[in-house]
C-alpha cells in the first residue's frame, strides 16, 4: 500500500489542523493505521492509532483529548484532527500502515510538516 500525507502547515497556538492520509495499491480496510510524529532533534513517536478491534483508538498522553484519529474506508483515507495545538506539537507527521496488529508498521507516508507558533 502507498501512503500520501497532507494537510500540514503553519498555525498559531490554540488553532486546529486536519491531516489526511490517502492510500492506494491494496485493500485499505485490512490495514491497521496510525499517525506518528518527529520533532526536530527528537525520535519519532506514536501519536494516534487504531487498536486491534479496528474501530478502537489509542492516543499518546500528550495529545489525548486534543487529537482525533478517524478513517473512511470508502475514501481509503485516515485523518488526524488536531485541536488546541501547542508549539510542542511542531513536528513532521507521518501516517503508517501494517497488516498485522502485533507487527511493526511497515508502510509509511512521506510526512507533512506541522508548525505551531506561539
Amino acid at each position: 500500500v502507498q501512503l500520501q500525507a497532507s494537510g500540514g502547515g503553519l498555525v498559531q497556538a490554540g488553532g486546529s489542523l486536519r491531516l489526511s492520509c490517502t492510500t492506494s495499491g491494496s485493500t485499505f480496510s485490512s490495514y491497521y493505521m496510525g499517525w506518528f510524529r518527529q520533532a526536530p532533534g527528537k525520535e519519532r513517536e506514536p501519536v494516534a492509532a487504531f487498536t486491534w478491534t479496528g474501530s478502537g483508538t489509542t492516543y499518546a498522553d500528550t495529545v489525548k483529548g486534543r487529537f482525533t484519529i478517524s478513517r473512511d474506508d470508502v475514501k481509503r483515507a485516515v485523518y488526524l484532527q488536531m485541536n488546541s495545538l501547542k508549539p510542542e506539537d511542531t513536528a513532521v507527521y507521518y501516517c503508517a500502515a501494517k497488516k498485522d496488529y502485533f507487527s511493526d508498521y511497515s508502510y509509511w507516508g512521506q510526512g507533512t510538516l506541522v508548525t505551531v507558533s506561539s
